[in-house]
């Protein structure tokens, strides 16, 4: 499964998939590797596909509604939905998940809502490409503007 994930964060969705599947043959209803395989497969195709892997959950899940109980699925769902319910979602996640905060801004630059995306960033010091990408993306907004 960590290996996986770090094929992932290498940006290898091929090389994940393949080794992911391993896992997910011996551990079929983990929330993590299936959560993994539906990311990967929004990297390589679009969210629809994304979400129909995370379908096979919902039906494994004997509690309820597995995707409202998941923190990160219900993330993960906005982003594969393209931003759908991003307002509902995303702010209670801000302080619990850093994708969250990112998504967000994301989901305000989509909408033009470029003062809310800066509030967002004023503050955030980056660490990894995609912060610096997006914190630098609002900056050159505004000061277009």
């Amino acid at each position: 499964m960590y290996v996986a994930l770090c094929y992932y964060k290498l940006d290898y969705y091929d090389v994940s998939l393949e080794i992911l599947a391993v896992y997910l043959g011996i551990h079929p209803n983990s929330i993590t590797g299936v959560n993994l395989k539906a990311c990967n497969h929004y990297q390589l195709y679009n969210g629809k596909a994304a979400e129909a892997e995370l379908k096979s959950l919902q039906a494994l899940s004997t509690t309820g509604d597995v995707f409202q109980e998941n923190d990160l699925l219900r993330h993960n769902l906005v982003v594969f939905r393209n931003g759908e319910n991003a307002l509902q979602v995303l702010p209670p996640l801000l302080d619990i998940m850093p994708e969250a905060r990112l998504n967000l801004v994301i989901y305000y630059l989509k909408n033009e809502e470029v003062n809310e995306a800066y509030k967002l960033v004023k503050d955030m010091e980056p660490v990894v490409p995609k912060e610096y990408i997006i914190k630098a993306v609002v900056h050159a907004i505004i000061g277009a503007q």
